[in-house]
């Protein structure tokens, strides 16, 4: 097993691309080399940790710093941590990884027209007729990861495919061990050299990360995501033209 065995594992993307079914695929992997997990499921914890909050863009962003408080604790106590969020603003992850540390990010895409298919809540639906407001990639942007560690298309890749790119991302930031890999897959994996760019930044932000962990105990203004390009939102703005009627009502809430 890794000298260092605790991470966290972040799981970003919009409602129903397969989140929550990733981790637990991981997680019962993880376990099966002996690994501590734990998983963070936003859906799940809800009742426990936010009762009562809203969905704001504040208020998300406050789910959010919480999911990774406890992510952080847990991870520098030895555990692999799993958190499937939709965590749908870039500044309150960038701030999660500057406080964990051990942070991996993996965005789970499928374009918006699929997930509208395929959901069997029927929200998508709701919140294309305007019966449900802050809804995120119909009425309020998504900002896709820049450079997260891992991107799964879901709409194309399988479990097990989006799996084999986790695991051998935490192979390559030295999370797993090849002897780990082998048990879990039945193959030898190899390590791939880390891509300059992300080396440049984990040691640039290594220094910074315990002055970031006394900053963000500091309430101060959400910068950085104006202006974010929104391609899923953008997607779904477009598959929801035919109905006039959501569109009329969101744009009488703004003029208010």
């Amino acid at each position: 097993m890794a000298p260092n065995t605790g991470f966290t594992l972040w799981l970003t993307g919009m409602s129903g691309t397969g989140k929550s079914t990733t981790a637990a695929y991981i997680a019962a992997r993880l376990r099966q080399v002996g690994r501590n997990v734990e998983v963070l499921d936003e859906g799940e914890l809800q009742n426990d940790l936010w009762a009562g909050i809203g969905d704001t863009k504040d208020e998300r962003n406050m789910v959010v710093r919480r999911l990774g408080f406890v992510a952080g604790l847990l991870a520098r106590n030895g555990t692999a941590v799993l958190v499937p969020c939709v965590s749908p603003y870039k500044s309150s992850r960038e701030e999660v990884r500057r406080s964990v540390g051990k942070y991996v990010e993996v965005y789970v895409d499928c374009p918006t027209e699929k997930l509208i298919e395929r959901d069997t809540t029927g929200k998508y639906k709701k919140a294309l007729n305007g019966e449900i407001p802050n809804f995120i990639g119909i009425t309020e942007p998504y900002e896709p990861p820049t450079s997260p560690e891992v991107t799964i298309y879901s709409d194309t890749e399988s479990v097990e495919d989006g799996g084999t790119k986790i695991f051998q991302a935490l192979l390559d930031l030295g999370l797993m061990t090849t002897d780990e890999l082998k048990i879990i897959t039945g193959k030898k994996m190899k390590a791939n050299p880390l891509p300059a760019k992300k080396a440049r930044r984990d040691e640039e932000e290594a220094p910074a990360r315990v002055a970031a962990v006394k900053a963000a105990k500091t309430p101060k203004a959400d910068k950085g995501s104006k202006g974010a390009k929104a391609r899923p939102a953008t997607r779904a703005a477009r598959v929801g033209k035919p109905a006039p009627a959501a569109k009329k009502k969101a744009v009488k809430g703004k003029a208010r």
